[in-house]
C-alpha cells in the first residue's frame, strides 16, 4: 500500500517553504489512524520548526513501526558516515537497453560536497579523475571517488537523460574509516592456521578491505576463516549484499526482498563464481543485525558456512532514507528480507549452528549435512 505522507506547506517566521516525504507503508495497519492524525494536522497553520518536527512524529507513531522514524537534522547528519563516496552521494546502478551498468545519483546530501559543485539527484556519472566508470559496481566508482579528508576529486557528469556533460571538482569531506581487523590464528588441531576477520560494520570499505584481508590470510597460510560479525548492527545493506556474494557461486540465492508494491518483490543472486572456497565459520550473537543478519543467512542456507554463537537480533526490514528541506529526514520501512530458505528474519534472527566454536572436523560434518539436506530437497521439488 502505498500512501502519500506530507505535502506540506511549513509556514510562520521559519518560512520553511514545502517539503515532500513519500511514506512506502507495506506491513503495519496503523492507515486509518494516519490519514486522521494527517487530517488533524493539516488543520491549522504550522508556525515553527519544532511544532513541524512534532506534527511528524505523531503521524509516523500512528503507523505503529518502531523503525519508521524522524532524524532531527543532527541525526540525519550524522548517518552520513554511510556516504559510500565521502563527497556526500549515493549511487545507483542502472541499465541501459544493452545490459551495461550506468551509475546514477539517487541521494545527495543538501549542502554537501557534491551539491555544492553543481551535482545533483538524478545525474550519471561518467568518469572519475579520467576513469570511465560505465560498466562498474557503485562501490568500484566509489573506492575511486573516495579519499583523503580535504583533497580533491575530478568528476565528469551528465545532468538528466538529455543534458549534457559536466565535469566538477570536488573536495572530499571525510574519510571512511576501514572496519576490518584480522589476524593469523593457529587451528585448534595445531598445524594449520586458520584466518580470522572481525568485520564491525558494513561501510564502504568493507568488502575492499576484506578481500584484502583474505588475500593477505591465505597468503599467510590460512586453511579456513572465521568470519566474526558479533556486535555488528549492520550498516550499508549493499556492502552486505556483495560480502556474501564473494563466498557464494554463480547462481545462488543471496536474499529475498518482499513487499506489496510489485518493484520490491525480487531474488537477488550471484553473478559470478565465488572469491573463495576455503572452509568458513560465521561467530553471531545478540548484536549481529540488519546487513550482518543478511550475510550470515546467505552463507548458512547456501551451506557455504556454520554460525556458531547466539541468536542474531532479528532486523530484516529494507528501509529508505529522506532528508526533509530544514535538514532533517525520516527513515521509513518499505519492505522486508527474507532468508534463501524464506525464513523471515525481522523479529525472528537467525538460530546458530552451535553455541560454541566447535572443531573443525564436527564444523566440516555439518556443512557436508547441509549439502546432503539441500540435495535431498531438491530432489523432492523435482520429483
Amino acid at each position: 500500500m502505498k500512501i502519500s505522507l506530507m505535502l506540506a506547506t511549513i509556514s510562520g517566521h521559519l518560512n520553511l517553504g514545502l517539503f515532500y516525504c513519500l511514506i512506502w507503508y507495506n506491513f503495519y495497519t496503523g492507515l486509518c489512524n494516519f490519514q486522521k492524525q494527517k487530517e488533524e494536522v493539516f488543520r491549522r497553520p504550522i508556525q515553527t520548526r519544532s511544532a513541524a518536527h512534532d506534527s511528524i512524529r505523531r503521524m509516523l507513531a500512528t503507523l505503529d513501526d518502531p523503525y519508521t522514524h524522524f532524524l532531527t537534522p543532527e541525526e540525519f547528519t550524522k548517518m552520513a558516515r554511510y556516504d559510500i563516496t565521502g563527497i556526500g552521494i549515493n549511487l545507483k546502478e542502472v541499465y541501459d537497453e544493452d545490459g551495461i551498468t550506468k551509475l546514477k545519483i539517487l541521494g545527495i546530501i543538501l549542502g554537501g560536497p557534491a551539491y555544492s559543485a553543481g551535482i545533483r539527484q538524478g545525474d550519471e556519472i561518467l568518469s572519475v579523475n579520467g576513469t570511465r566508470v560505465q560498466g562498474m559496481t557503485s562501490f568500484e566508482a566509489a573506492s575511486l571517488i573516495q579519499g583523503p579528508k580535504e583533497t580533491f576529486v575530478a568528476i565528469e557528469v551528465k545532468h538528466g537523460n538529455c543534458g549534457g556533460s559536466q565535469r566538477v571538482t570536488v573536495e572530499r569531506q571525510q574519510t571512511v574509516r576501514t572496519p576490518v581487523f584480522y589476524r593469523l590464528e593457529k587451528a585448534d588441531n595445531g598445524n594449520e592456521y586458520t584466518g580470522y576477520i572481525r568485520l564491525k560494520e558494513f561501510n564502504a570499505l568493507a568488502r575492499k578491505d576484506l578481500m584484502i584481508a583474505m588475500r593477505r590470510l591465505k597468503d599467510g597460510g590460512a586453511s579456513s576463516f572465521v568470519l566474526d560479525l558479533r556486535d555488528n548492527p549492520g550498516g550499508l545493506v549493499q556492502a552486505g549484499i556483495e560480502i556474501a556474494k564473494l563466498f557464494l557461486d554463480n547462481g545462488e540465492t543471496v536474499i529475498y526482498t518482499t513487499g506489496r508494491d510489485i518493484d520490491s518483490q525480487k531474488s537477488i543472486l550471484t553473478q559470478n563464481a565465488s572469491s573463495t572456497t576455503i572452509p568458513l565459520m560465521v561467530l553471531v550473537n545478540g548484536r549481529t543485525a540488519s546487513a550482518s543478519e543478511i550475510v550470515a543467512a546467505a552463507l548458512h542456507d547456501n551451506c557455504r558456512a556454520i554460525l556458531v554463537g547466539e541468536r542474531t537480533f532479528g532486523k530484516g526490514l529494507i528501509q529508505s532514507v529522506y532528508e526533509l528541506k530544514d535538514g532533517s529526514g525520516v527513515v521509513v520501512t518499505v519492505g522486508k528480507y527474507v532468508t534463501p530458505s524464506h525464513r523471515d528474519i525481522d523479529e525472528n534472527g537467525i538460530e546458530p549452528d552451535f553455541y560454541r566454536r566447535p572443531g573443525l572436523t564436527e564444523a566440516n560434518q555439518t556443512l557436508v549435512r547441509c549439502h546432503a539436506s539441500t540435495k535431498l530437497m531438491t530432489e523432492n521439488k523435482v520429483l
